[in-house]
């Protein structure tokens, strides 16, 4: 089973092109870390209870209001005052923000496993892990192909935010975008992908700063492009032979994480240069 990563950054068309992977004439199953996220941080849960522990006392419009009729396990989280505490770049910001995804993190991996296992028992010949911080937190090592879905222009990202989300101040909308990082930056390590494996379908980066016709178009190619260099008798052979699958999984982890050290390697020599 081929392991597709899918990220990118806010408002830069990641979740489009989710979509279209998901709908005919693709029909991939997605397994969304956003979704994952909101399901492991619900009422009653454990990732709940240690949020509302650590943040609740300092933030005092951390909780909805709801009723214990509509709300029987505790009354939710509300996303935006908690996205004030921790999306910025200032240590308070940081420091917070590392202690939600201590909490979240763990428990979306987990689910994340989870939904793998049940797909490639299902027999699907490729899956799409959409997670916004993909390179961040490592998941790319288990990757046979990466695609970034980025904008070549910083002011392009940011009116589709507030367009997308007009309540938020530019301010927030600057303290978010700068929370996942430059994209541009994530379309280089998927080039970089390329550069080390002689593949071009190990890294794929969708450019987005025109209109969704146009990233329809890169879709399908990217996606002929990944069918013909993992053809279906491959991954019909992975299935009924878990051994092989087992082995190729281990090569490919093995191979991007000497990706990621020579990544790291020219990064460090990069600033030393600077």
């Amino acid at each position: 089973m081929l392991l597709i990563g899918l990220t990118g950054s806010i408002a830069t068309g990641k979740s489009t092109v989710s979509s279209l992977l998901a709908a005919p004439p693709y029909g991939l199953t997605v397994i969304d870390a956003d979704k994952l996220a909101r399901q492991v941080v619900e009422p009653g849960t454990e990732g709940y209870r240690k949020i509302v522990a650590y943040f609740g006392p300092t933030t005092p419009d951390l909780l909805q209001e709801t009723t214990p009729e509509t709300s029987p396990h505790g009354p939710p989280l509300h996303r935006a005052a908690l996205g004030r505490r921790v999306f910025g770049d200032d240590p308070d910001r940081r420091r917070d923000r590392a202690v939600l995804n201590s909490i979240v993190h763990p428990a979306v991996r987990a689910a994340m496993y989870r939904a793998l296992a049940t797909s490639y028992l299902s027999g699907c010949w490729a899956v799409v892990l959409d997670v916004p911080l993909l390179f961040e937190s490592k998941l790319d090592v288990l990757c046979g192909s990466v695609l970034v879905v980025a904008v070549r222009d910083p002011e392009v990202q940011m009116a589709r935010l507030r367009a997308r989300d007009p309540h938020l101040t530019a301010e927030d909308a600057a303290n978010r975008v700068l929370s996942q990082g430059d994209v541009r930056d994530k379309a280089r390590r998927a080039d970089a992908r390329n550069a080390s494996k002689g593949r071009q379908t190990n890294g794929i980066v969708l450019w987005n700063d025109g209109d969704k016709a146009a990233l329809e178009e890169q879709v399908a190619a990217a996606l002929a492009q990944i069918r013909a260099d993992s053809p279906p008798w491959w991954h019909s052979l992975l299935l009924v032979c878990p051994p092989l699958g087992l082995a190729v999984a281990a090569y490919t982890y093995w191979q991007n994480g000497q990706i990621n050290k020579r990544w790291f390697a020219q990064e460090e020599r990069n600033r030393a240069n600077l």
